[in-house]
């Protein structure tokens, strides 16, 4: 084989490769995008609920969301950590990022909780410190009850998943 044969079939593998790279950097909105100059750190399944509780009193009683409850798996599906109340989430090893409303986008999937830009604080030395953003992304599910709710203090478990990708 010669190599203009073998770079040409390279070729044909790295063409698609690259298209579908950009398909999902441009799938995320620009004002979701964090500034120039950070690095990715990973992306994470997170999979679980969003926990809604009955607020209100005798009038306009309504559903206000509590927390996450959430279980963070990596691309091969081996458990990396959690997500839960701040919001916060933390790695198997102990590093925790907390995470701050910067900009937020309605879901482009019906029924889902919307896209989030997060700044973010860390502690520990683990892979999660230094984070200072979190995307969440291609959200599924997890948006608060339409009923009304029976009694303040009632709460709803609502299922949810959600790509978590963090920056450093």
């Amino acid at each position: 084989m010669t190599a203009g044969r073998i770079f040409g079939s390279s070729l044909a593998f790295l063409v698609p490769a690259l298209l579908a790279g950009a398909t999902m950097a441009q799938d995320v909105p620009a004002k979701l995008v964090p500034p120039a100059g950070v690095a990715k750190i990973g992306t994470y399944l997170g999979k679980g609920v969003q926990i809604y509780s009955c607020t209100g009193h005798d009038t306009g009683a309504g559903w206000t969301l509590k927390a996450p409850e959430a279980e963070l798996t990596d691309a091969n599906g081996s458990a990396f950590g959690k997500h839960y109340a701040g919001p916060t989430w933390e790695a198997a090893d102990g590093s925790k990022a907390v995470g701050k409303l910067m900009e937020a986008v309605p879901s482009p999937t019906a029924g889902a909780v919307p896209w989030l830009l997060l700044s973010a604080t860390s502690s520990g030395t683990g892979i999660l410190s230094g984070t200072r953003f979190v995307q969440r992304i291609h959200t599924a599910g997890g948006i608060a009850p339409s009923g009304a709710c029976p009694e303040p203090g009632a709460e709803q478990r609502v299922p949810y998943s959600a790509d978590y990708v963090f920056y450093r």
